[in-house]
Parts: C-alpha cells; sequence; structure tokens
C-alpha cells in the first residue's frame, strides 16, 4: 500500500480576488504532524486549447502579445473556460472568436496543470480537426491575434527549434502529433 502524502487544509485566507487570478494562503497539515503556514496558491479558471486542423490539414496558431513574459507568443488557440461551460462547449468558442473557424471533430488528448504546486487550474487540450473558416475573428478588447497555418512537419521544426514558448501549447503539441503518428 502507498503512503498517503495529502495535506490536510486546516484554513484559507483570501489576499486576493480578481476576474483572472485569485491569490489564497492556505494553513496546511502534512501527514507527518508538521504545519505549513502561509502555503499560496493561485486560482485561475481552467482552460482549453487545441491542436486545430483545418479540412486543407494546416495547423492553425495564433500569435500575440503576452505582457507577463514580454514576448510575442507562436500558440495553438484557446482560453478561460467560462462559468457554466464544458470544456468542449469553451473550445468551441474560443476557436470561433480566435480564429474563425469552426470544428465538429474533436478528441480530447490530454487534461494537464500548467503548475500543480502554485496553481489549481487545470487544461484541456483536444485535437480538432476538419475547420472550416466561416466567420471573422471576434476578440475580446484585450486581444489583439494573428492567424496563422503552418503544415504538420512545420509545426515538428518550430517545436525542434523551440520557437514555441508556451509550455502548455507544446505539450498539446506533442500529444497530437503522437495522435496523428507524426513523431
Amino acid at each position: 500500500m502507498s503512503k498517503d502524502l495529502t495535506w490536510k487544509k486546516l484554513s484559507s485566507t483570501y489576499i486576493h480576488k480578481g476576474p483572472w487570478a485569485t491569490l489564497r494562503s492556505d494553513r496546511c497539515l502534512m501527514p507527518n504532524g508538521h504545519i505549513v503556514e502561509d502555503y499560496y496558491v493561485l486560482e485561475y479558471s481552467n482552460w482549453v486549447n487545441a491542436v486545430a486542423i483545418t479540412e486543407d490539414n494546416k495547423v492553425l496558431m495564433v500569435k500575440q502579445y503576452r505582457h507577463a513574459a514580454g514576448i510575442t507568443s507562436l500558440e495553438i488557440p484557446g482560453g478561460v473556460i467560462d462559468e457554466g461551460e464544458t470544456p468542449l462547449q469553451g473550445l468551441r468558442r474560443e476557436l470561433l472568436e480566435e480564429t474563425g473557424y469552426q470544428f465538429d471533430d474533436f478528441e480530447h488528448l490530454c487534461t494537464v496543470y500548467a503548475n500543480p504546486s502554485t496553481a489549481n487550474n487545470q487544461t484541456y487540450c483536444y485535437l480538432a480537426r476538419g475547420g472550416k473558416k466561416v466567420q471573422g475573428q471576434h476578440l475580446d478588447a484585450q486581444e489583439d491575434i494573428v492567424v496563422e497555418t503552418f503544415t504538420i512537419d512545420e509545426v515538428k521544426q518550430l517545436l525542434s527549434d523551440n520557437k514555441i514558448a508556451q509550455a502548455l501549447h507544446c505539450t498539446g503539441l506533442f500529444y497530437a502529433l503522437l495522435k496523428l503518428g507524426a513523431l
């Protein structure tokens, strides 16, 4: 039988509650009896993204500025799952808003944590196939997104050249390339 490593949360205090992130401080009891004071946890909404392949077999990628890192980032489309949405509903909405493409063929690839030591949210990664351009972009006020398309070989080269900086997006891409037999 394996050892139980689960901490017991004794109390929580919220330090900041905002629309994009919430910070709390937990007081916890470890199984060995040690008390952990002020363990900081970032609460974020869950996210969803997709390796989105168009009907002409191109991979949709988006470029946007990421202020926290100070970079323009090449990413796969996706975003926050809104309150009341399933991951798939959120993904359909995000794909349409960010790229103008509609997809009907989805396969769940993985569910991962960005950083389970300090953040509580999950990212749901999908493979979407057969996308068709049906509208223009419908971006939020703080979004300025450029849509680009790449072949699967070009995406593999971008990964090989370390040109995709977002770790969760690399994860989704690697799972999709495995699923497609492209690795």
